[in-house]
């Protein structure tokens, strides 16, 4: 019965679909769902993958924001990354996303590559304010399992960047941004006021969203029985199409959710954003008080000067966003 507040075309390279393709998925959501009006819709893209006409196409689609993943303006650090677009195509893409009408327009960097210095980062961050986007995702590069990064790293071809050279980047990060008009709102995006990305504050409020294509994941929640039933669909995109033509679904597995997990993830995806959250929000959705569930955790991380209560909002200290994670375990 909700209609669809936020749609993100993301997961991949969406910008190499036709925006026909893009604008029947628009179509047929407003047919299904029905889609507020000014509702935000995303399409990530390679900035190598755009031009000007094709942005015209896409806006006309129905897409009102972009997200190009720029990730560096150094040609060292993304042959590094391996990406196959350059920085004077971001910067090409950028002034094109303007020129197409395009007041919504983020740029992804990262930081924290091995080999990168303070100053790449400097740089990075005084090129992208300078394409004037509306937003700015600054990630620090992690070496998740699976990934060829992880294996290069455990296999010594790569060595990640010292723990305080990495803590020294962020913190350039975090001053840098706000001096240039991008107030930070969670851990990893920044904004002028007004300008956040409405689609990701939807996973940072614990709140319900439906994810559409191979390997994509939904989550719905049941705020009366304080559960949630999370699904994610088949991962190879024939054994996805195979199952949607067959059954008109093509789950790959589920899992349900129970209220104490509820509660920490409540907790620690709404202490992502800079202004955490307020007490009575945390007692509408589950029916008991903070303090009764998590009172002396909370106590202890105040003591120790990494979590902030300031009447009756919860928010992570300077401190405790250096060291998040392991705040966040605290409640996990």
């Amino acid at each position: 019965g909700q209609r669809i507040k936020t749609i993100f075309f993301g997961g991949g390279t969406p910008s190499l679909f036709a925006p026909d393709s893009i604008g029947s998925v628009i179509e047929a959501s407003d047919r299904l769902f029905g889609i507020d009006p000014g509702a935000e819709i995303t399409l990530e893209a390679n900035p190598g993958t755009v031009n000007g006409p094709k942005l015209l196409d896409f806006r006309t689609a129905g897409v009102n924001r972009l997200s190009f993943g720029a990730q560096s303006f150094d040609s060292g650090i993304l042959r590094f990354l391996g990406r196959i677009h350059t920085a004077d195509e971001t910067r090409a893409a950028a002034r094109l996303a303007h020129r197409a009408g395009f007041e919504r327009l983020n740029l992804d960097l990262i930081f924290a590559v091995p080999g990168q210095q303070l100053e790449h980062v400097r740089k990075d961050i005084a090129e992208a304010a300078a394409l004037a986007p509306d937003h700015i995702s600054a990630y620090n590069l992690t070496f998740e399992e699976g990934t060829a990064f992880f294996t290069d790293m455990k296999r010594g071809r790569i060595r990640p960047l010292a723990i305080d050279e990495q803590a020294a980047m962020y913190d350039l990060v975090r001053s840098e941004l706000p001096r240039r008009g991008y107030r930070m709102y969670e851990i990893s995006n920044y904004a002028p006021p007004g300008h956040e990305a409405r689609h990701n504050l939807t996973y940072w409020r614990a709140e319900s969203y439906l994810g559409l294509g191979a390997g994509a994941h939904s989550c719905a929640l049941d705020e009366v029985a304080c559960k949630a039933r999370r699904w994610w669909n088949q991962r190879l995109p024939g054994r996805y199409m195979a199952g949607v033509s067959a059954q008109g679904i093509a789950e790959g597995g589920f899992e349900v959710s129970e209220k104490p997990t509820l509660e920490g993830e409540f907790v620690f995806l709404n202490l992502r954003l800079r202004g955490g959250f307020h007490l009575p929000e945390f007692e509408h959705r589950f029916g008991e008080s903070f303090d009764a569930r998590f009172g002396s955790v909370a106590a202890t991380l105040v003591e120790g000067g990494l979590l902030i209560r300031e009447q009756d909002r919860v928010f992570l200290s300077d401190r405790g966003l250096e060291i998040a994670d392991s705040v966040f375990a605290e409640f996990l």
